[in-house]
């Protein structure tokens, strides 16, 4: 369980934030929800998109990259209003003012965007910037009255890039030797496959030099064309 430098233990924070016009992260420290008993496990999720489209009377096909997937990440808390367990710092021990005060971070739409909040998930060495996917509360306990005394939150958060990180994953990319591999199609031509993937139909004296073609007009359906990365 994760501890700051003088072995006490840090509990797991979430920190509503918004985006300045640059990109960059603004938080907002007075909209903060700090958990009464951290998580007993974590998951912390990465995809990667492939083409996986097979030619007509293909026996199969070779992944192809096709972009970087959600980065997500899920986890669940107890909250106790029973008294055996203390309230975190500034928070209330009963169990319906903690849910209210985890959706007003994590759930309650931004004014005047109409859309959910973004998110910092802060737990020892981890930092996630993201959005509420889903959050439920399972009640397991209950006063007399039927105010709930334990309840089992669980949540899943999906990762939100900032306009900056986007740009310079972008920029790295786009600046690597990175070809595209496309499938022409019935009545497509070098010049008007060009066209589609670098605006330029002029490029497609190029483009069959590097494919070892001598015709450049009909292509025949199925065809593999390598588009190389512009310099």
């Amino acid at each position: 369980m994760p501890s700051n430098a003088d072995g006490e233990l840090t509990r797991l924070l979430l920190t509503r934030y918004s985006l300045n016009k640059d990109g960059t992260v603004k938080l907002d420290s007075d909209t903060t929800f700090l958990t009464q008993i951290n998580p007993a496990d974590f998951k912390h999720n990465f995809s990667i998109g492939y083409d996986t489209t097979k030619q007509q009377g293909g026996a199969g096909t070779e992944p192809k990259f096709s972009a970087l997937g959600d980065e997500e990440v899920s986890f669940s808390f107890i909250l106790d209003g029973t008294g055996i367990v203390p309230a975190a710092t500034g928070q209330s021990l009963d169990v319906k003012e903690q849910l209210l005060q985890l959706s007003k971070v994590v759930y309650d739409y931004v004014e005047l965007k109409a859309e959910p909040p973004y998110v910092r998930v802060l737990w020892g060495t981890l930092i996630f910037f993201g959005r509420l996917k889903s959050l439920s509360a399972h009640y397991t306990l209950f006063k007399p009255s039927g105010d709930p005394l334990r309840a089992k939150v669980d949540v899943s958060f999906v990762g939100a890039m900032s306009k900056s990180e986007e740009q310079r994953i972008t920029s790295r990319s786009s600046s690597s030797e990175l070809s595209k591999r496309q499938t022409a199609k019935e009545g497509d031509s070098l010049r008007t496959m060009c066209e589609a993937v670098y605006g330029d139909p002029d490029m497609a004296e190029q483009v069959a030099r590097h494919n070892n073609m001598v015709e450049t007009r009909e292509l025949k359906p199925g065809q593999e064309i390598l588009f190389p990365a512009r310099a």
